[in-house]
């Protein structure tokens, strides 16, 4: 049986439960869980394997890829900015990122792009190298000279290869600084956090080994009812689910078990986090956390309404987008009627994020067993988030 440790507070104990049976009976093999409520941690967890060939186990500053969650790093410097007065998201991208304004784009807003409405899901170059992630421009560079897929803001659908760099190039044309310098300098490092869109040599030690999921897994993964027409969409190499996903990058699951793939800036797909750093970001979001607090309320009720819901142009099923995170809705976010307001983001390595402002609540689970599903959400986020509801006094 696979040793558990950390602590959680009185009345959260189902919680603990719900992670040992991901191992027991979930397969799970390394894992962290982290609940803030109020601005405090009342559930840190950990264990298992952070590399289950060598047996080193998992620590709390356990450190493991977390593909698109950390997508909200990237969108969340961008609203840091917005906090400033530096950025409005009402006012055209093309603003601060002049060359952006070709073909049609002039008039796309912050608020639009970062909804996931832009129409630039995919790449109209080559598809993305690892030296195009390591130079950051070839990547930049062809966004801005990308034709939309559909009108601006008439639809929306997954930027999921693509809104990193969008994001990530506001942030450089605005602060001057990259992404992880921005990062460094105004989120994480005041806050203590290990969250990286590029892991620095010093961390690289405490990083998890990925566990692939196998051929059957991705098998019955591709067999949820609720993503037939997503699958049937894959077969055509010149539709457009396929071209923005996996005919936009040269890279693969392969890449996600090399460590190569965390020294270069990749802030749509290969970001990494501990489990207690990415739920201290969400709590640090939506309240103070040892007395940093990054957006105000007003703010957060706006990134948190939904700004698109339904059809997906690119996942063929039923998303809902709020400002630069997910709301729940649809497949890849199920959540009871009663549970509004959350705001959030999943990841294809299993893990997952979200914020509960309502509720006070912040919770980071990063696994290191890759997810059947193509975003995460899988049984054992369900697992843990309806344990987690389940044992609130007011629920």
């Amino acid at each position: 049986m696979t040793h558990v440790q950390g602590t959680v507070a009185e009345g959260f104990h189902a919680v603990r439960q719900a992670f040992e049976r991901n191992f027991t009976e979930g397969g799970e093999v390394g894992a962290g869980l982290t609940v803030y409520r109020h601005g405090r941690p009342v559930v840190d967890l950990w264990g298992g394997h952070a590399d289950p060939e060598t047996r080193r186990p998992w620590r709390r500053d356990t450190i493991a890829p977390i593909a698109s969650t950390c997508k909200s790093f990237a969108t969340g410097a961008v609203l840091l900015l917005v906090e400033r007065g530096q950025v409005d998201l009402e006012a055209p991208v093309a603003r601060y990122w002049p060359e952006f304004a070709r073909h049609g784009k002039d008039e796309i807003t912050v608020r639009t792009l970062l909804g996931h409405r832009a129409g630039l899901p995919s790449m109209h170059m080559r598809p993305i190298t690892w030296e195009d992630l390591r130079d950051w421009t070839p990547i930049t560079d062809a966004l801005a000279a990308a034709v939309p897929e559909w009108p601006p803001g008439a639809a929306h659908g997954y930027h999921g290869v693509t809104i990193g760099h969008l994001a990530g190039e506001i942030v450089r044309r605005v602060s001057g600084m990259t992404l992880s310098e921005f990062l460094t300098r105004e989120i994480t490092g005041p806050l203590g956090l290990d969250c990286y869109v590029r892991v620095p040599d010093e961390a690289m030690p405490r990083l998890a080994a990925m566990v692939l999921p196998d051929a059957d897994s991705l098998r019955l993964g591709m067999e949820v009812p609720e993503l037939a027409d997503f699958v049937r969409a894959l077969d055509d190499p010149g539709g457009l689910p396929y071209r923005a996903l996996y005919g936009s990058v040269a890279l693969d699951w392969e890449a996600a078990a090399d460590p190569l793939t965390y020294r270069v800036e990749s802030p749509s797909m290969d970001g990494v986090a501990s489990a207690h750093s990415l739920a201290r970001y969400f709590a640090a979001l939506t309240g103070e956390v040892d007395g940093v607090r990054l957006l105000d309320p007003g703010l957060v009720d706006r990134i948190r309404t939904p700004q698109a819901e339904g059809v997906d142009r690119i996942l063929r099923v039923h998303t809902a987008w709020g400002i630069g995170f997910a709301v729940p809705g649809g497949p890849f976010w199920p959540a009871p009627d009663h549970l509004t307001g959350l705001f959030g983001h999943s990841g294809a390595t299993g893990s997952f994020a979200f914020a509960d402002p309502d509720r006070g609540l912040a919770f980071g689970y990063v696994p290191n067993r890759g997810s059947e599903l193509l975003e995460g959400g899988d049984f054992r986020v369900r697992s843990l988030t309806e344990a987690l509801y389940a044992s609130l006094p007011d629920e």
